[in-house]
């Protein structure tokens, strides 16, 4: 696997097969319901216009829903709250899970916690699945969708974790990781849409974008 340190710009051969949205008929305008910066640029990669109005909605967290339900939920949750506020505008909203089985790994609170996390995911092939919900309330129109993507970690030893954990902040993110933040010191390989495993699968939301035009 290439190594991917600091930004997204060292992923951009990977989003060479997506064209432009901007050759697209025109969308209408588009808001981010996300404060996230990675699904910021990943929208600019593709020329996306669109404004950023985080959602303040709290996440749901019930055992009792799948992955991919779970996550559709929550990000129909932060779309549909900011949809309310702007009802005759486009609203994105995304909500990425890590999980392992029926395990979710959310944000750690600490580093502790980012360590059991690591050494729970290491030598595994774990799902990263981003829900993501588009609303346009004054047309009466939605489109709600997940992807997976597998993600194989490398055997690690608490040597190569310390490692990695004093190399990024891993508090804000879910599974205590980033892949494009020193993520080759972790992943050994994947399997699917490596921007859905960064916060969106910009393969599938190209195509789910097409009819709001």
């Amino acid at each position: 696997m290439p190594a991917y340190h600091g930004n997204l710009r060292s992923i951009l051969p990977n989003l060479d097969g997506l064209a432009s949205l901007g050759g697209m008929a025109q969308l209408p305008s588009l808001i981010l319901a996300s404060a996230s910066p990675r699904r910021s640029e990943l929208l600019r990669q593709l020329g996306v216009e669109f404004r950023v109005v985080p959602s303040d909605v709290a996440e749901v967290d019930n055992p009792q829903l799948s992955p991919f339900e779970l996550s559709q939920m929550n990000a129909y949750r932060k779309a549909s709250a900011v949809a309310r506020r702007f009802p005759k505008t486009l609203v994105l909203g995304a909500d990425t899970i890590v999980c392992l089985g029926r395990t979710v790994f959310g944000k750690p609170a600490n580093p502790e916690e980012a360590t059991r996390m690591l050494a729970q995911l290491q030598g595994q092939t774990h799902q990263v699945v981003t829900g993501v919900c588009l609303m346009h309330r004054q047309r009466h129109r939605a489109a709600i969708f997940a992807v997976s993507t597998n993600v194989a970690f490398r055997p690690l030893n608490a040597a190569q974790i310390r490692r990695y954990l004093s190399a990024v902040n891993p508090l804000d993110k879910a599974g205590a990781y980033a892949i494009q933040e020193s993520g080759s010191l972790l992943i050994d390989h994947i399997a699917g849409s490596f921007s859905n495993v960064v916060g969106l699968p910009m393969e599938r939301l190209q195509e789910e974008l097409q009819p709001f035009a």
